[in-house]
């Protein structure tokens, strides 16, 4: 064994931990993406023209936070576990089990899609609310939206959770979540990467260009799904639900649906155009 395919034994998922309760690094990449989040559309609109004011981003970002908590834990409910919430209700959002005494648990599943479905809710509104032009701010957001959600899967790998398939390549990794101690794909790192960085430096270099004006979220969309879908091969499956549908994931399934979704926005966007 190598030292780097041990690099998750050393990890300690937690940065403060009291009796029980503490910060994970997860909950802190959260806080990361949403400030970095934060100070990229900061740059932006100091740097770029939109009629968009500073203003407007310090209220979105409370319903940004919102939408992707909400629709980050309700997706993962309905896509992920829906059998066990349906009897668990009080286990959605209540960080306690009571089956024996009360014992702090935390709320542990998250899922991407839900949280975006979630964001593109908090965006329509306020939208709406504030008479803003949809397209034009879907503009200034998408392309700060990766590197931010790089963070979320470095928690998930400090966390060594949503590990990969087992692997014999020299960067694979043991984790020591994983019960059979099997050699696997560090997948949470290929996401943070591709998913992450790559698809950001698309994104931040397209920006300013005419050809893609009002079009940067369905290809968000199309990138984004593409390039989860292909991951998504290397990665274990959720053990409760395994494969879904004729050899694929219920990540992949999702990631197809968001493919469509995207071509068929930029289709309707180009047909205004």
């Amino acid at each position: 064994m190598n030292e780097w395919s041990q690099i998750p034994y050393k990890i300690n998922p937690y940065l403060i931990e009291i009796n029980g309760f503490g910060i994970r690094y997860y909950s802190l990449m959260y806080v990361f993406a949403f400030v970095t989040f934060y100070f990229l559309i900061r740059y932006r609109l100091k740097t770029e023209k939109f009629n968009i004011n500073m203003d407007i981003i310090d209220d979105f970002i409370i319903w940004a936070a919102v939408g992707v908590l909400i629709g980050g834990r309700l997706g993962y409910v309905l896509f992920y576990d829906f059998n066990y919430y349906f009897s668990h209700p009080l286990n959605i959002f209540l960080p306690f089990d009571f089956t024996n005494g009360i014992t702090f648990t935390g709320i542990s599943g998250m899922s991407y899609h839900g949280g975006l479905l979630g964001v593109i809710a908090a965006v329509y509104y306020f939208c709406k609310k504030k008479e803003i032009n949809i397209w034009e701010f879907s503009d200034l957001l998408t392309p700060a939206v990766p590197l931010g959600y790089t963070f979320g899967r470095l928690g998930n790998f400090f966390n060594s959770e949503l590990y990969g398939k087992a692997t014999t390549l020299p960067w694979g990794m043991y984790f020591p979540t994983d019960p059979t101690h099997t050699l696997r794909h560090p997948s949470q790192l290929y996401e943070a990467f591709f998913e992450g960085i790559v698809l950001f430096v698309i994104f931040w270099m397209i920006r300013r260009k005419k050809p893609f004006k009002h079009l940067m979220f369905s290809l968000y969309l199309m990138g984004y799904g593409l390039v989860r879908f292909m991951i998504e091969f290397v990665r274990k499956p959720d053990d409760h639900l395994n494969y879904v549908w004729y050899g694929f994931t219920m990540g992949q399934i999702l990631c197809f649906v968001m493919v469509s979704a995207g071509f068929f926005v930029m289709l309707k966007t180009k047909q205004k155009k």
